[in-house]
């Protein structure tokens, strides 16, 4: 039973991470207004407490489910999915750290800096669809080394 649920919650966990994601892309639009930015910033505190959660869930599934540790970790796609995962961790920062200081200025940036954050978020969304595929040939053992 504790397989199901770890394995239910990651995957709820994983959705709403891409949920919040998106909706931080498509709301991060050049002219956008001091109350979006707001709503962003709220956003990206969940992404951020989301994330955490799901590599806690995560990490869990593979030490105390069904498969185990010792499947996880000799296996190829489980490391590029964590490498995955680790690639949108690092490119979070710089939209997390924009939206922050314009959230402290309390000014709205330019349109290039908008663009420069945004090509942030379509790095993330890129990597973020990798993440799937790799559990999908993690789970059927392809990658055992």
């Amino acid at each position: 039973m504790l397989d199901l649920l770890l394995a239910c919650l990651h995957h709820l966990l994983i959705f709403a991470l891409f949920a919040m994601l998106l909706t931080e892309f498509l709301l991060l639009r050049p002219g956008f207004d001091a109350a979006t930015l707001r709503r962003v910033a709220g956003i990206d505190v969940a992404y951020g407490v989301l994330a955490g959660l799901m590599l806690i869930v995560g990490f869990s599934r593979a030490v105390f489910a069904a498969k185990g540790w010792l499947y996880y970790s000799h296996n190829l796609w489980f490391w590029a999915k964590l490498a995955s995962f680790a690639g949108i961790a690092i490119l979070s920062i710089g939209p997390t750290r924009a939206i922050a200081r314009w959230r402290r200025l309390d000014s709205l940036p330019d349109a290039a800096a908008v663009r420069a954050v945004r090509l942030l978020f379509h790095l993330e969304l890129t990597l973020f669809i990798l993440m799937p595929l790799f559990a999908a040939a993690m789970a059927r053992g392809y990658g055992e080394f």
